[in-house]
């Protein structure tokens, strides 16, 4: 969900530098557990499938609070949208939360997270929970969300904490409270494969200014020690002490890479050097040449997780591209994210047939 830090064409090249400085028995010290041991992670690891899937949004929420505010979760729809990804062999999806809809509703906001994986789990399909976010509006509220922009990329999408991090000096222990709680109630469910700690850190302008709450929130999690993995994808090559953290701390390594199939296998074997399970977390941007055919393959042949960015186009309006606005609202040439319309039929059928044959539905 790359935003105003652009990706490189040597997007991960830069990344070898930090990979070097790891040493190989590389471990944490953030709480009372540690870091998981590279057995355990490749143990863990040969008791998943190939996990594969997308980020999802449900089409009727244009942020993470229209997708879980009680006034505006759709199980109707979610239920439906995630028919579709089972029919296409998908397994796991990555979705994002927010701290102010646990903060109004806090026990609402837990049994809405149970509602929906149990949704997820009559589809097969396990669920990545992300918890933090730099990505797109840096502010927000609760309560009724705006109408997306006509033709604009996540004109609604909002970061969590954003600038209210920066602004509230009493922030962070209501985000510890919040990690901890859904990490308590949900630290058994075998329905979560894993927990996105925090999205992108440093998007936005921000650099290592998300570095405190970075390590934070790991800090949280080794505390509450849940049976899951956890992990924070690295993302942009120029954020060294941030992807120097993520890459020290995460159990599992997952990163983002937007860019065709030479730049994607030069970052997997940068990140290959870790000796660790990989899930790449976001991919598939057309406009980019990261594509189904030449990138999906090559994820399933090695063995990482494959997880698009986008499901069923909506009021995200992820179709659209990055800062490649159509005022009109009318459709793009060549759809952005997204792989299925409104009504369930493929956007592009070849791709459906080639995610269907790797994933032998």
């Amino acid at each position: 969900m790359i935003n105003n830090l652009k990706i490189s064409r040597n997007f991960f090249a830069g990344l070898l530098t930090v990979c070097l400085l790891l040493s190989c028995n590389e471990q944490g010290s953030l709480g009372k557990h540690e870091r998981w041991s590279e057995k355990k992670a490749q143990a863990w690891a040969k008791d998943q499938p190939w996990l594969r899937g997308a980020n999802f949004n449900p089409s009727t929420a244009i942020n993470q609070l229209e997708f879980w505010q009680e006034e505006t979760f759709d199980p109707e729809t979610i239920d439906r949208e995630l028919g579709w990804a089972e029919g296409i062999g998908f397994n796991c999806m990555r979705v994002y939360l927010h701290h102010v809809a646990w903060e109004v509703d806090k026990s609402g906001f837990k049994n809405r997270m149970n509602e929906y994986l149990s949704i997820a789990n009559t589809h097969n399909i396990a669920t990545i929970f992300v918890f933090f976010d730099d990505c797109w509006n840096p502010t927000y509220s609760a309560g009724k969300q705006p109408d997306p922009k006509p033709g604009v990329h996540n004109s609604g999408w909002v970061r969590d904490p954003g600038d209210l991090f920066f602004t509230s000096p009493d922030l962070m222990p209501v985000l510890e409270a919040y990690v901890k709680d859904i990490l308590k109630t949900f630290k058994k469910d075998k329905r979560i494969v894993l927990w996105d700690l925090y999205n992108e850190p440093g998007n936005s302008g921000y650099e290592n200014k998300s570095l405190p709450l970075l390590q934070n929130v790991f800090k949280w999690a080794r505390q509450v020690n849940p049976s899951q993995p956890v992990s924070s994808g690295v993302w942009h090559n120029g954020l060294t002490d941030l992807n120097k953290f993520q890459l020290e701390n995460s159990d599992i390594i997952t990163y983002h890479n937007y860019s065709d199939e030479i730049n994607h296998q030069q970052a997997i074997d940068t990140l290959k050097k870790h000796n660790r399970p990989m899930i790449c977390t976001e991919y598939m941007a057309r406009r980019n040449n990261s594509l189904f055919s030449n990138i999906m393959p090559i994820l399933k042949a090695q063995g990482i997780g494959a997880i698009n960015w986008g499901l069923v186009e909506g009021k995200s309006n992820t179709k659209y591209a990055w800062n490649e606005p159509i005022p009109d609202g009318s459709d793009p040439e060549l759809w952005f994210h997204e792989v299925f319309r409104k009504d369930g039929t493929p956007y592009k059928q070849e791709e459906v047939d080639l995610i269907k044959a790797l994933t032998q539905k």
